[in-house]
């Protein structure tokens, strides 16, 4: 932290700008810290408070604005192409598809907050065809309340702050080497709990192909599509004779599905 706050006091309110612009377009690197140390910086008088509020705000407002414009021309294929840069793709789309649509623009107050939200709710907005001013002024507040809450923190404890950096820079590289390690361990867990999903599935998955065959041959199947309701709007089109429910309804439904046929669901 200390390191931080000695390269906010040299290069100043640029810095601000620049890595939470960074951080909103998708990039691996945390503003939290850095609007912790402009919060501490302004708490100490070396920094101005608004100054360093409107430039960060301005620049989560003109990364979320490129992923809004995104989300209006590639559609749902954009929402796709995050999921599979994260951590989770097989439950990103579905997650995110559905915070959205059960709290609508709401969810931008609070987005920057959820890990996963923060990237995709900016392009989700253009998808939704939601309106350019609407947009702009729910993300402008969620913009607000997030920046605001960290400088804020960062200010009021602006002592407590400096006071834990100085045994954080006596650890330097050792404390690096920390963080790297279990970052790295947590990266590793995600990867093999995702392989291993993906074994256990290919157990009971069955091919386009294997489908088309039984279908040909006349077996009676029954066939579920369960693909979210955004996404079968982009793409109506389904297999004939599929029945069609969102995946939180299946165990609702359970009842209808019957026990006597194979039951082949599928999603995107």
């Amino acid at each position: 932290m200390n390191e931080t706050l000695q390269f906010l006091y040299r290069h100043g309110y640029s810095v601000v700008f620049v890595w939470v612009f960074a951080e909103q377009l998708g990039l691996p690197v945390p503003s939290v810290p850095l609007l912790l140390a402009a919060g501490a910086l302004s708490g100490s008088g070396r920094m101005n408070l608004l100054a360093a509020l409107v430039l960060a705000i301005s620049a989560a407002l003109l990364s979320d604005s490129i992923w809004f414009q995104l989300g209006r021309r590639k559609g749902v294929k954009i929402l796709q192409f995050l999921c599979r840069i994260s951590l989770e793709p097989d439950s990103c789309v579905r997650r995110t598809e559905g915070v959205f649509e059960k709290h609508g623009a709401k969810s931008l107050l609070i987005a920057k907050f959820v890990p996963g939200l923060n990237t995709a709710a900016p392009p989700l907005a253009g998808v939704f065809q939601m309106s350019r001013t609407r947009f702009l002024l729910f993300d402008a507040l969620g913009a607000a309340i997030w920046v605001g809450a960290f400088l804020g923190l960062g200010y009021v404890f602006a002592n407590e702050i400096e006071r834990v950096a100085g045994p954080a820079l006596r650890l330097g590289g050792g404390l690096l080497a920390i963080v790297t390690a279990a970052f790295g361990g947590y990266i590793a867990w995600k990867f093999l709990k995702r392989r291993k999903f993906i074994r256990e599935l290919r157990i009971a998955r069955i091919s386009p192909e294997e489908l088309k065959r039984k279908l040909d041959a006349g077996e009676n199947l029954v066939i579920v599509d369960l693909r979210h309701s955004l996404d079968f709007e982009a793409a109506p089109e389904t297999i004939p004779g599929a029945v069609h429910m969102d995946a939180s309804e299946l165990d609702d439904h359970a009842e209808l599905l019957p026990r006597d046929r194979d039951v082949i669901l599928y999603c995107t």
